[in-house]
């Protein structure tokens, strides 16, 4: 790997305000739109305990854990307010029951209108926490796009993955070519210089609420 496409280095001073920004909470269920820059859990190292976790637990103690987004990564995420919504929720994320609707910004044209990525994905073990195609050893990764729009060299699109590989995302449109804006891990100096954050958000989830099975659709605006 050259260095210009090496890992910046981690800076971590997270966004203030809104310190929550709720979308919904009941009994069961609390959903967050997590703002870019935030950790979803507490990172490893000293300076790294302020995440959306943490303030979650300050609001609603007790609460608990189902999935991550990426640090830099926006939008919807759901937690439970006990162990038996964590359960239901997380097997529903297991079985891919769960709906994921993501918006992107990618540098160039996307040639079509729709496709699917289909690449396996494992940890890169000289570039951690980096992830990187191996058809032998990697996990099954599946993404599904859709173009939404085409600007001045820029497309947006639509991503749905059906499976939640670490840093999927990214690497499936980079290997398509087009590699979203903004991305401090996979860019080139280029594209992370063309956008001020990473330009990927969890703009929708859909699951079957823990209390009846209702199916419930969440959404948090694009900021881009």
């Amino acid at each position: 790997m050259s260095r210009e496409n090496a890992p910046r280095p981690f800076d971590y001073t997270p966004p203030q305000e809104p310190w929550l920004d709720v979308l919904h909470a009941d009994d069961t269920l609390i959903v967050l739109n997590k703002q870019c820059g935030l950790l979803s859990v507490a990172g490893n190292r000293p300076g790294l305990e302020d995440c959306l976790v943490a303030r979650a637990e300050e609001k609603w103690p007790g609460a608990k854990l189902i999935h991550r987004l990426d640090k830099d990564t926006s939008g919807v995420f759901v937690m439970g307010r006990h162990h038996r919504a964590q359960r239901h929720i997380s097997r529903q994320f297991e079985s891919r029951r769960v709906t994921k609707l993501y918006v992107a910004r990618v540098v160039g044209h996307v040639t079509g209108d729709s496709g699917t990525v289909d690449l396996p994905l494992t940890t890169d073990p000289a570039n951690r926490p980096m992830q990187h195609v191996d058809q032998a050893q990697g996990r099954p990764a599946i993404t599904h796009w859709q173009v939404l729009a085409r600007e001045n060299g820029i497309t947006r699109v639509m991503l749905r993955p059906e499976t939640g590989r670490s840093h999927q995302l990214r690497v499936h449109m980079r290997e398509l070519g087009h590699t979203i804006l903004g991305d401090n891990f996979y860019a080139d100096d280029r594209v992370l210089a063309m956008a001020d954050r990473l330009q990927l958000h969890a703009l929708a989830l859909t699951l079957r609420h823990p209390d009846g099975g209702t199916p419930m659709t969440f959404f948090a605006p694009v900021p881009f």
